[in-house]
């Protein structure tokens, strides 16, 4: 007796699809056995799918004995209705007849497909690198987005377009030799008047340089080791925005993609776009990331506008503060959409905050048990990302509380009275202590 099998390939298929798996073979002897198995973990596992046994079964006996001299070509499907990715991988299909000199002899053999599961991504977004964070207004800098895209398989197809149009970026596989020129920059002191401090502008005729690779040229774009041309500003502009570098070129872009895998089997890329920022053609320009993938019958994408801040909007809980109050001043949004994520300090004109520091971090600025002499005080919340800084003020006015007596509050806000029951006490718990 003789017996082939063979099982047909299959394309790959995108998960939730049906997929029937077919197992052709042709024998002259008499069926004993179809059996499927899953392999798993490199070969050294196999579960068995489906079993078809001839001895519980009169499927085939009357078509067999009809055609017993002749070759009987058979075929077993499996279906699955709903592939996911844990259905990746190899099957096997296992036939068994008996010997036609023997019923005692089974004679077998078996056939193998690999059913590729395919993927589309999940998710994808862009954001900026390491923000929100100091970006100094006077120097040329260079700026980071990056595209993450999660739950594809196999690993996407990743590229940058800015306006509608493909970016040509220089591939740039490895980290940079030295992190330095990626920093952000420490701000300017916010106190300084802005019209004293001349701005940096990039010489006309000079694209820049500094070390990025250890094993590459300096690239003309990056933002590394400029040497600064003052412009001198006159006293009565007072002006926050940012210089208006000279860039004798179009920016020259960087790009790096990298991939990890998941524990379902499915990869994480990841897309980084670098250039050295400039605000004045920067701001409003429209960046997108999109996505190519074999199971996604046109591209994804995510897209973000690079907007500096402009009008926070600023509210004071409660509405009307009393002595001994707890005030908080929060930012809650802006005039428009900032990307960015801004970052935000707060300061207080002409003085120190109530704790007794020159600025705060943050969103919120809490002051605690506020005291009468805050009444009138100014506050100036900074909010500032790489396009751009806007300032906002707010006055706080601080109304008298009846429970506090006039005049008996600390310079914290807090009751003398309060203070002296204190001492009070602790002085007769001491003559307490000594008459025991």
């Amino acid at each position: 007796a003789y017996l082939t099998v063979s099982i047909e390939p299959l394309p790959p298929v995108v998960v939730g699809d049906a997929v029937t798996l077919k197992c052709n073979f042709k024998t002259d002897g008499k069926m004993r056995e179809i059996v499927w198995y899953r392999v798993t973990d490199g070969g050294t596992i196999k579960q068995k799918i489906f079993t078809f046994d001839a001895m519980f079964s009169t499927n085939f006996s009357q078509m067999e004995n009809y055609r017993k001299r002749e070759d009987l070509v058979y075929q077993s499907t499996v279906r699955l209705p709903e592939v996911r990715i844990s259905d990746n991988g190899p099957y096997e299909c296992h036939v068994g007849i008996y010997d036609r000199a023997t019923r005692e002899k089974v004679v077998l053999a078996s056939g193998n497909v690999f059913l590729n599961v395919m993927a589309p991504p999940t998710s994808i977004s862009v954001l900026a690198a390491d923000t929100p964070a100091p970006f100094s207004r006077y120097q040329a800098q260079n700026f980071t987005l990056v595209c993450v895209v999660s739950g594809g398989k196999p690993a996407p197809l990743v590229y940058f377009k800015r306006d509608g149009e493909p970016i040509e970026a220089t591939p740039l596989p490895e980290p940079p030799a030295s992190t330095g020129n990626w920093a952000p920059r420490n701000l300017l002191h916010r106190d300084l008047d802005d019209t004293k401090v001349p701005k940096s502008l990039a010489a006309e005729g000079e694209t820049g340089g500094g070390q990025l690779l250890a094993t590459m040229d300096p690239p003309r774009g990056l933002a590394a080791g400029r040497e600064p041309v003052t412009e001198a500003i006159p006293e009565t502009v007072v002006s926050r925005e940012f210089p208006r570098w000279v860039h004798v070129a179009e920016p020259i872009y960087y790009f790096r993609h990298t991939h990890a895998p998941v524990s379902d089997g499915t990869v994480e890329a990841r897309a980084t776009l670098t250039w050295t920022l400039n605000p004045q053609i920067d701001n409003e320009a429209l960046f997108s990331c999109e996505v190519k993938h074999p199971a996604l019958s046109m591209p994804m994408q995510s897209e973000v506008t690079l907007v500096a801040p402009k009008g926070p909007k600023i509210t004071m809980t409660p509405t009307r503060a009393r002595v001994g109050d707890t005030v908080r001043i929060l930012v809650q949004g802006f005039q428009n959409e900032v990307f960015p994520e801004p970052l935000f300090t707060w300061t207080r004109v002409g003085s120190r905050l109530l704790d007794g520091s020159t600025e705060h971090d943050g969103k919120e600025l809490v002051l605690e048990r506020v005291p009468a002499e805050l009444n009138g005080s100014m506050y100036r919340c900074t909010a500032q990302n790489p396009l751009g800084s806007t300032d906002t003020h707010t006055r706080l006015i601080v109304f008298e509380n009846p429970n506090i007596p006039r005049g008996t509050e600390d310079s914290n806000g807090s009751p003398t009275g309060y203070h002296s029951f204190r001492l009070v006490l602790a002085l007769t718990l001491t003559v307490i202590l000594e008459l025991t």
